[in-house]
């Protein structure tokens, strides 16, 4: 969420940032909404402090056989006033709440307005895989091979799910032993959260207001909408939430924590060609890295983020990018987001595995996450960053296609063998 005293004192700079992710930005009716609260706040306070002394006269004038009559109807209208005055604060409250929380993060200075066509490519890994047979696209394969039974997956869930069976169930464990593995390695701490969220979860993360027709709820006619619960789309939405509403401590910083768990998400996809198979789906696997640092330690940390998932990639063998995504193109809490894309050739694109991204102190104004500084009297608001590491269902199709060999095997990447205890994936 963004700061009212920060839109107030820098509305030009604002205004600008937020054009290069929005088609239009007007503050003029939260400029108005904000003075009139301002007015009634300054006119409540007039109006209680009146009522406070008067209150404490009336008990005098009428031992010394005043008529109190008159002050006490005053007294009464001067409640009536202030109960209606709060009414109106609330309302303007709400209000300003509300386009607050609607509004998106504001793009650090290097991003580039508009969406994709301004992507920015930062660099390439690995050699683009080259075929000197006719290769097969990750669907054939996957079912030649037996990985994945897709026929199965629609008739248990529907379209949009898939069925892991086998080797395809070994690879896809596998991929998560070996993210696991390597975050605790560095040092993260791992954690297993809820799959289901309360609403203040989806704020926090910025999810809602603004895209909460985007998530499963789950059913109960009883809870209005602030208490409603969903299942979470991503862990980011869970780990943003671990320190809602704390007073951390400066020497505490950075913390760092990854988490696994199913993604469900509604969207319903695209019946192009391009996106069938595992390329989206509704419920796919997910291991996500989650930083809390000061505002000081962020550029650091998002670099570090990004390292993380780029080597993962790479120890897997995968070619890949590395890409800055323009203003549009990112999610509206990030001030900047890098994705890293990897190769399928039978699609002749790259596909994001990750999303690394710096949220700043976006979401932990939404979620009341502050630090306390080592001189004990200075309190900030820490920064928040996350990074995919990594989601399976596009690795597996990159996988399957890049180390497919003429004879329909697949090669299975070193680091994965201790646990599928095989080199290839044979028909």
């Amino acid at each position: 969420m963004l700061d009212i005293k920060r839109i107030r004192k820098e509305t030009e700079a604002v205004t600008a940032a937020l054009l290069k992710r929005m088609d239009e930005v007007d503050f003029t009716e939260l400029f108005q909404w904000d003075d009139r609260r301002k007015e009634i706040i300054l006119e409540v306070e007039q109006l209680k402090a009146k009522r406070n002394k008067v209150s404490k006269e009336i008990p005098t004038l009428a031992r010394n056989g005043e008529d109190v009559t008159p002050l006490k109807e005053e007294m009464k209208k001067i409640g009536e006033d202030i109960k209606e005055m709060d009414g109106e604060l609330k309302q303007l409250q709400d209000k300003i709440n509300y386009f607050l929380a609607t509004l998106p993060n504001i793009p650090d200075d290097d991003v580039l307005p508009g969406g994709k066509e301004n992507n920015e490519v930062l660099r390439v890994w690995g050699e683009m895989p080259k075929f000197n047979y006719e290769h097969k696209n990750h669907v054939d394969l996957a079912t030649d091979l037996k990985l994945i039974d897709y026929e199965r997956g629609v008739k248990l869930g529907g379209n949009g799910f898939w069925l892991y069976k086998g080797d395809g169930a070994l690879l896809e464990w596998a991929l998560l032993n070996f993210f696991v593995e390597e975050h605790t390695r560095d040092g993260y701490e791992f954690i297993l959260p809820p799959h289901i969220l309360n609403y203040q979860c989806g704020f926090t993360a910025g999810q809602f207001p603004k895209f909460d027709e985007d998530v499963y709820y789950v059913e109960d006619e009883e809870k209005d909408n602030k208490n409603k619960q969903f299942i979470l789309p991503t862990s980011e939405t869970a780990l943003v939430n671990i320190h809602r509403d704390e007073m951390l401590n400066e020497e505490e910083l950075p913390k760092k924590y990854f988490a696994y768990s199913p993604c469900y998400r509604l969207e319903a996809g695209s019946h192009r060609a391009e996106e069938r198979g595992m390329i989206r789906g509704h419920q796919f696997n997910k291991v996500e890295m989650f930083q809390f640092t000061t505002p000081e330690q962020s550029g650091e940390a998002i670099e570090e983020l990004i390292g993380k998932a780029e080597r993962l990639v790479q120890k897997l063998g995968l070619h890949h990018r590395v890409v800055k995504l323009a203003a549009k193109d990112a999610s509206s809490t990030m001030a900047i987001t890098y994705d890293i894309e990897v190769w399928i050739p039978s699609m002749n694109i790259y596909k994001e595995v990750s999303s690394a991204s710096n949220s700043k102190d976006y979401q932990a104004r939404r979620g009341n996450i502050r630090f306390k500084r080592k001189d004990g009297k200075q309190k900030d608001f820490v920064h928040t960053l996350n990074a995919s590491g990594l989601a399976t269902s596009r690795l597996i199709p990159a996988i399957v296609e890049q180390f497919q060999q003429e004879d329909g095997s697949v090669k299975v990447p070193d680091v994965l063998r201790k646990w599928i205890n095989k080199e290839y994936l044979r028909p």
